[in-house]
């Protein structure tokens, strides 16, 4: 199983690189909802490369390998939060028809995992800088929730877990 393509009908990848152009580097549930567009359109018309797609069903092994690169952001963003969490990834197991994590970590709750349609490791400018994230994507073409490689003091990401991203990122792009 290799990596996915992200498939748009033409009308969509036309409304979505406008509404891209306008802020390349800006938020893209901002840019999406500028361009009546999903996140999911906006992440497919990225340059080659930026946004990696893989099968839902890489999941549990994401997540455990996502669990090992200590402090994260994760990011939920909705309509009318964006909630942003620091914190190690606890180990996750299914029951009850969720995929439980808890742990010794301010990251814990409960995720649908049969709602996740595909991963997409996502390498693109924010704001000027680098960012590398993990997007767990539902039918709708939103993000579920994000993980993202964290930053150091000076703004940079740190090294050790971009290393782990882009290892992953290849991992499961070839697997």
């Amino acid at each position: 199983m290799s990596a996915l393509s992200i498939e748009i009908a033409p009308e969509t990848a036309e409304k979505a690189r406008a509404a891209l152009a306008e802020k390349p580097d800006g938020v893209v549930e901002a840019i999406a909802a500028n361009g009546g567009v999903t996140p999911l359109d906006v992440l497919a018309v990225l340059p080659e490369g930026a946004a990696v797609i893989v099968p839902a069903s890489r999941f549990e092994d994401i997540w455990a390998r996502l669990g090992a690169w200590g402090d994260v952001l994760m990011i939920v963003h909705t309509e009318d939060i964006v909630l942003e969490v620091e914190g190690a990834l606890p180990a996750g197991s299914e029951g009850h028809g969720w995929f439980n994590i808890h742990g010794d970590s301010p990251i814990g709750g409960h995720i649908r995992k049969d709602r996740c349609v595909s991963i997409v490791f996502v390498d693109r400018g924010f704001h000027g800088r680098r960012s590398c994230s993990v997007w767990f994507m539902n039918s709708e073409g939103k993000a579920m929730f994000k993980v993202f490689v964290r930053r150091d003091a000076e703004r940079n990401l740190i090294a050790g877990q971009l290393e782990q991203f882009e290892s992953l990122r290849s991992d499961m792009a070839s697997a």
